[in-house]
């Protein structure tokens, strides 16, 4: 039997994002985010939520874009801190020893120490409340050449981190259960 547990901001799986964006002195900054992912696959678009507090809101809608760099497992104290201090007081580069990477293709920073990265140009907000969501189209998917197998990103080898919101907690992917698309045909009869 299943239990309410109320409603609350709780669905799995949830990515561990970071988001890089410019201030208004072309400082670079890097914000971990946890609500986001995949909103439209023509154009191909992602989102991601923030408070306006953050000084990363700010930045995107300054600059109309923002990069999401995908942390692997081995990054992942850095991916913590960057989510827990403002880059107004902080230097969150200098205090991780990660390096920023003018984004190709929009006005924003990506993490160089990352295996994937995406870059958007804000295409539209939405101010649901406490967030303000933020749609960017992607203009460009970087991933590490280690991290390819065909010529496709390898989830295995990106080793990016999930966010439990639930108990405020990180964890890594799993076990391959099957091919998509495929495993549920046997069904159809």
């Amino acid at each position: 039997m299943k239990q309410s547990v109320g409603a609350k901001t709780l669905l799995y799986p949830t990515p561990v994002l970071v988001v890089g964006t410019y201030d208004a002195e072309d400082r670079p900054n890097l914000m971990t985010a946890a609500w986001g992912g995949i909103c439209c696959s023509k154009p191909p678009c992602i989102t991601v939520s923030l408070r306006a507090a953050t000084y990363s809101h700010g930045n995107i809608m300054a600059r109309q874009a923002f990069t999401v760099s995908v942390p692997s497992r081995r990054h992942i104290v850095e991916a913590d801190y960057v989510g827990i201090f403002s880059g107004k007081d902080q230097d969150k580069w200098a205090a991780t020893g990660l390096t920023p990477v003018h984004a190709e293709h929009v006005d924003a920073p990506y993490v160089e120490e990352f295996p994937l990265v995406v870059e958007c140009r804000l295409v539209h907000t939405a101010e649901l409340g406490l967030h303000t969501q933020f749609v960017g189209e992607v203009l460009d998917v970087k991933v590490e050449e280690d991290c390819l197998t065909a010529g496709k990103a390898d989830i295995e080898k990106v080793d990016p981190c999930l966010f439990a919101p639930d108990n405020s907690a990180y964890y890594g992917i799993g076990e391959l259960l099957g091919k998509a698309f495929s495993m549920g045909r046997d069904l159809a009869g």
